[in-house]
């Protein structure tokens, strides 16, 4: 079917770009989560709860998906897989577009998360295969940062003036430019996936990476909490939906020096001192949102908070990395975020209530805080060599 197509060589930087659109595809919706989280609150009057439990759903159904992939992957065919995901994941936008009542999208966005999970996951094992897949998870940073960035600038303002189908358009429009690319990527026919081992499970019981396992999870939560409301948050302290979206762009594509700064420093000052600036930090932009009547506090805030977060992360994972041998390690990581990312919203919405942002504002300041010490913890506890 596509042994037609030319194809990219497989060390190519236009692979790169390539694969990291597919990987981006199935989760692009969590780069743009508060415009998916306000649209339903204008467009079609869904509360607080309501909003978070549907973004919640996407994102669990993601780490659904991307979990029961890794079973499968090394036995399929990835292209003709990837073909069929991208499909699925356009139909389901479509059908979206003419739900209006919580609960059935709330199941439909959930299975959405589910296909685009496994999607993830087969484009991160292709990656994988890669000559220098370094390169390209930096790649892929870049386009999830930067479409993101752009998905926020445009987004909330057209949702408010055209509803919310041009939300669901905009994952639509994402993932036919990506179903484009698919047939130019080169052949990886050989993907192989390693079967969880009794012994990586067991690690789970082990005290450093079951506290950094629970890092990652609380700090995502938080993070992800706060920022899946974030445009109604500017709203509640009188910002303008012009000024809240090229706001939220800029932190976006600022966030990006965040992880260039961990390619610099990488562990040359170990893990603690790293973690302690960048979480610090990170709850300090968060408690200042107090003050997001202030321009410029909201912008600091914002764009503060958008470096250290992509700063933060790869020094979570670099803990299980250190427990890891076989990438599984790495892979309940990734489970933990995900988590963490779903779980964020649903209790978000639960303590938001009628908009008291300050109550979630200090809520999620402190759980930032107790990743810190978690993180710290785990640490300290990692095996000595």
């Amino acid at each position: 079917m596509f042994t037609s197509f030319p194809k990219a060589k497989s060390d190519s930087m236009l692979t790169r770009v390539l694969l990291s659109f597919l990987t981006t595809a199935g989760l692009f919706y969590v780069n743009i989560m508060p415009a998916l989280v306000d649209g339903l609150k204008e467009a079609l009057h869904f509360s607080n709860q309501q909003a978070g439990l549907i973004g919640s759903a996407n994102v669990y159904g993601a780490a659904v998906g991307a979990f029961s992939v890794v079973f499968f992957v090394h036995k399929i065919n990835w292209r003709k897989t990837a073909v069929i995901l991208l499909a699925g994941l356009i139909a389901i936008d479509l059908i979206s577009m003419k739900v209006s009542t919580a609960d059935p999208l709330m199941a439909i966005r959930f299975i959405h998360g589910c296909i685009g999970g496994a999607l993830v996951g087969i484009g991160f094992a292709t990656i994988a295969k890669t000559a220098q897949p370094d390169r390209t998870f930096g790649m892929l940073l870049l386009v999830q940062f930067g479409f993101g960035g752009l998905g926020m600038l445009l987004i909330p303002q057209l949702v408010e003036q055209f509803g919310i189908a041009v939300l669901f358009i905009s994952l639509i429009l994402f993932s036919l430019v990506t179903l484009m690319m698919v047939p130019f990527i080169p052949n990886f026919d050989h993907l192989e996936s390693k079967k969880l081992s009794g012994s990586s499970w067991k690690l789970l019981a082990s005290k450093p990476l079951f506290l950094a396992l629970l890092s990652i999870f609380l700090f995502q939560a938080a993070n992800m909490g706060l920022y899946a409301f974030i445009v109604g948050l500017g709203k509640h302290y009188g910002l303008t939906i012009e000024f809240i979206s090229v706001t939220l762009a800029w932190a976006a594509w600022v966030g990006i020096a965040g992880a260039a700064l961990v390619i610099w420093l990488s562990t040359r000052y170990g893990l603690s001192k790293p973690l302690i600036f960048g979480i610090s930090l990170t709850a300090l932009g968060t408690w200042a949102l107090i003050y997001s009547g202030n321009h410029t506090i909201w912008i600091l805030a914002n764009m503060g908070v958008g470096i250290t977060w992509a700063f933060v992360i790869p020094y979570l994972f670099a803990i299980c990395a250190q427990l890891d041998t076989n990438g599984q390690i790495a892979a309940m990581g990734g489970m933990a975020s995900k988590l963490g990312l779903a779980s964020g919203p649903v209790v978000t919405g639960m303590l938001l209530g009628d908009d008291n942002y300050q109550r979630v504002i200090i809520i999620a300041a402190v759980i930032i805080l107790l990743s810190l010490g978690t993180s710290l913890a785990a640490v300290k506890a990692l095996p000595k060599e």
